[in-house]
């Protein structure tokens, strides 16, 4: 897609960071559904061609007024709220400000001096408003129900991945590190093949030089127990890839430590997978307690492998989960509800008043 012409679009998703991060997944999920219904587009340094977007460069020329007056800077980061107030006060362009939040932590005297300077604030979760010292609009992040669904064929599925085909399979994916928990799944999963011999775990996920012996220690507690051939380490995948592994699974565990939002259990339960998480990020707004899932505290090893076990022995339970999983997604979770959410405080900010 050739670059847009900045002087018709109201509104600016800025992603200043080169490399590949949860805010930039976002970013790229977000805009096409939302230019659908209204002037969007993305800015950065590396963007995929086919997002709708502007040049940096646009940015020091277009126009001081947007299409609509105002136009709308939509910030995710401390840059990139930074950039907003440049271009509004040194260059005079009129910019109505918007940051969205994800973390749930104190923020330092410098992003709260950025957060009172903007004109409006959304938080991904409860949680996350509650550490913002203003009103916030809470918009949960959305999954795309077409991308995530349902494997047709389960088994036929694991066999073109060479995964066990029978079986029960519980997997934990993303970044390995402690901050993620994956030693708390290795360790659960230990336990629990010891429970149900059809259990295979599956770790999936890259990592970074300084979490590799944190990964190597984890394969050695593995191989120390016998199980290398039933708790998997595989490589991470392509984005595009990885709802082929959640349509494989039978359960998927989130056992964080911290998370600022946390996609993976929606990913799963839009893929028919119930879910076993700790109560950290959104997980306890995503996951229905007792119906696509269970929550257990951070850090409970004992907590979380119980619940583990419950939910694929409890006659009835594994089954009465997985149909729940889905419909719970596509009633709360969908992505086109987040954009139509956000687009909502879009145009109420262009129009210089409240959104409902």
């Amino acid at each position: 897609m050739a670059k847009l012409d900045v002087n018709r679009i109201d509104v600016i998703a800025p992603n200043f960071k080169r490399r590949l991060s949860g805010v930039t997944s976002t970013i790229i999920r977000l805009v096409p559904i939302q230019s659908r219904e209204i002037a969007i587009a993305a800015t950065g340094p590396v963007l995929p061609e086919d997002l709708p977007q502007v040049s940096l460069s646009a940015l020091l020329t277009m126009s001081r007024r947007g299409p609509s007056g105002w136009r709308v800077w939509h910030a995710r980061r401390n840059v990139e709220m930074l950039g907003g107030l440049a271009l509004r006060h040194l260059l005079g362009k009129r910019l109505k400000l918007l940051f969205t939040s994800a973390s749930q932590r104190e923020h330092t005297g410098f992003t709260r001096w950025l957060i009172a300077r903007m004109d409006d604030v959304v938080a991904t979760s409860a949680k996350t408003a509650a550490y913002l010292e203003r009103p916030a609009h809470v918009v949960h992040h959305g999954i795309n129900c077409e991308t995530f669904a349902p494997a047709a064929d389960k088994t036929a599925l694991r066999a073109e991945l060479g995964l066990p085909v029978e079986g029960r399979i519980a997997g934990c994916f993303g970044r390995i590190r402690a901050q993620k928990g994956t030693d708390v799944f290795v360790d659960a999963m230990i336990t629990a093949c010891g429970t149900y011999p059809d259990l295979t775990g599956i770790v999936m996920g890259g990592t970074t030089e300084g979490h590799r012996d944190f990964l190597a220690g984890l394969k050695a507690k593995v191989a120390e127990a016998g199980l290398s051939e039933r708790i998997l380490f595989l490589p991470e995948v392509p984005v595009w890839e990885t709802p082929r592994f959640y349509q494989a699974l039978d359960l998927y565990v989130a056992p964080q430590r911290w998370e600022g939002f946390g996609l993976t259990p929606l990913e799963a339960m839009a893929c028919g997978v119930p879910v076993v998480a700790t109560r950290v990020g959104a997980f306890e707004e995503l996951v229905a307690d007792g119906e696509t899932g269970r929550l257990v505290e951070k850090d409970d090893i004992p907590a979380l492998t119980a619940a583990v076990v419950e939910v694929l022995g409890t006659p009835g339970t594994l089954a009465a989960m997985t149909a729940a999983a889905r419909p719970h997604v596509e009633a709360h979770f969908r992505i086109e509800t987040e954009a139509a959410r956000l687009n909502a405080i879009y145009r109420a900010l262009l129009e210089n008043k409240a959104p409902a």
